[in-house]
């Protein structure tokens, strides 16, 4: 079975295809703001403007057209609203015009399984951390369950708003990443772990009041420390807590070598397996999309236009999982 799937919960719109044993192709454009972070409205404009352009792109490089495909599943939430209805209405045309299934999924859960397609992990505990979500999940009793979440904004959003203060582009990630691979040096921050929780909005103002008294690239070496450091804590006792042998890491900011670094010194620690999707898969992507979609689709799932409105607060956890 051939899935189109279409990413569009924030900067990225990205337009993948997929079946059960390849990624025909997976191509994005990222709205990149003049300054600050992401304007809702202008990404939203940016999607509709490159919309046309992936998708007869993504054709192209896979060989294929719409017509042969056996769905088209789209984010349905969590995201921005004014671009998670441009992904909707693209799929909904999409799936009126050419008479095909339409299959609204939950962004965070396809992060989740893309990385099981793509590694070998089989039923990990989740360390998810992007630009809008920072979770641990686990699988049990037919739902994703939050463990641990962010109790303010995710810790991508907090590289970002830290980045444009120290002025640079967004996306804020990998240059917080490269500030901090030019030192070893780090000050005193306080520690955003509560509980089986984080919090980042107070380590961030933190981090920012010193710009200026303390270089850089230590502050960006510092947060990374003290942020990485708190949610790799976390994600060592989700695993104790459920008994695991196996950590993902997945999301945008899954990308980062220090995380990852840490992540597997952990797991070596526990005599566990650290999972880490390629790079491509990590960032927002439509295969992705796809590739959750696709799987929804053969456990019998499908969705109408009467419920394919978005949902910009969806949580994994309210989602019923039948195909595992």
């Amino acid at each position: 079975m051939k899935v189109l799937g279409i990413e569009s919960t924030a900067h990225t719109l990205g337009i993948g295809i997929v079946d059960e044993d390849k990624v025909y192709a997976n191509t994005r454009d990222m709205f990149e703001p003049e300054e600050g972070g992401i304007h809702p409205r202008k990404a939203a404009e940016h999607h509709y403007q490159h919309a046309l352009e992936l998708i007869n792109n993504v054709q192209q490089k896979a060989g294929l057209e719409i017509e042969d495909m056996d769905a088209v599943a789209f984010s349905q939430g969590p995201g921005l609203p004014q671009c998670l209805d441009v992904g909707a209405v693209i799929a909904r045309s999409l799936s009126k015009k050419h008479g095909i299934p339409l299959v609204g999924v939950n962004h965070c859960l396809s992060h989740i399984s893309i990385g099981t397609r793509t590694t070998a992990a089989e039923n990990p505990t989740t360390l998810y951390i992007s630009g809008g979500n920072s979770q641990i999940l686990d699988f049990r009793s037919g739902r994703y369950r939050v463990i641990g979440e962010t109790l303010d904004i995710a810790l991508g959003n907090a590289l970002d708003k830290l980045a444009r203060k120290l002025d640079y582009p967004h996306p804020g990630g990998p240059e917080i990443e490269k500030l901090a691979e030019e030192t070893d040096k780090i000050i005193e921050l306080s520690y955003p772990i509560k509980g089986m929780d984080f919090s980042f909005s107070g380590l961030t103002t933190e981090t920012e009041r010193k710009i200026g008294d303390v270089s850089d690239n230590i502050l960006a070496n510092s947060f990374q420390e003290y942020a990485y450091s708190a949610v790799v804590e976390a994600l060592e006792r989700a695993m104790a807590q459920e008994g695991s042998k196996q950590a993902l890491l997945t999301g945008g900011v899954a990308m980062n070598s220090r995380l990852r670094e840490m992540v597997e010194k952990m797991c070596e620690q526990r005599d566990a397996e650290a999972y880490f999707p390629p790079p491509e898969f990590c960032m927002d992507n439509g295969a992705m999309i796809a590739h959750q979609g696709l799987i929804e689709l053969k456990a019998g799932k499908n969705t109408s236009i009467s419920e394919s409105a978005k949902k910009p607060n969806w949580r994994p956890d309210e989602v019923q999982v039948n195909w595992i």
